[in-house]
């Protein structure tokens, strides 16, 4: 797991392919412009979800986690919290790994807790198991999902 501004993206692209060009979406992305829901970017190898969403309690946000993909969660509005846990640590899935929609989600608890405040990033891998939209209010938020 990453945690950054924007301003320190390219720090990041050289970890794995198609990293770089998430970023340059991200820095020339119109927000306001886009409306909800996912989108193909480049077919299956970069996709997107706009979110514009309520958020949840602690109680209510489920682990997730993702064997494919590497998600990055930037918030364009708002605040939101993440709950956190190594994904090799969680035991208690909910049911078996999706391959379709490329998630298991877990009903373990997670093992911290971080904000995500406007203009920051997050970068979670395979062995990041997390629990979005925490926390009160709304977000604003774009995640971009890069295929390993």
């Amino acid at each position: 797991m990453i945690i950054d501004r924007m301003e320190n993206a390219g720090r990041y692209v050289s970890l794995t392919p198609g990293l770089a060009a998430a970023f340059e979406l991200l820095r020339n992305f119109d927000f306001d412009a886009t409306p909800d829901g996912p989108a193909e970017i480049d077919g299956e190898k970069l996709t997107i979800n706009m979110l514009r969403r309520d958020l949840k309690t602690k109680d209510a946000a489920k682990l997730e986690a993702h064997e494919r993909y590497i998600d990055i969660q930037y918030v364009y509005r708002g605040n939101e919290e993440f709950g956190w846990r190594l994904t090799s640590d969680c035991v208690q899935p909910q049911a078996p790994y999706n391959p379709e929609k490329d998630v298991i989600l877990f009903d373990d608890e997670p093992e911290a807790y971080f904000p995500l405040l406007e203009n920051m990033f997050v970068l979670f891998f395979p062995e990041d198991a997390h629990a979005p939209m925490v926390g009160e209010g709304k977000v604003e938020k774009l995640v971009v999902k890069v295929l390993l």
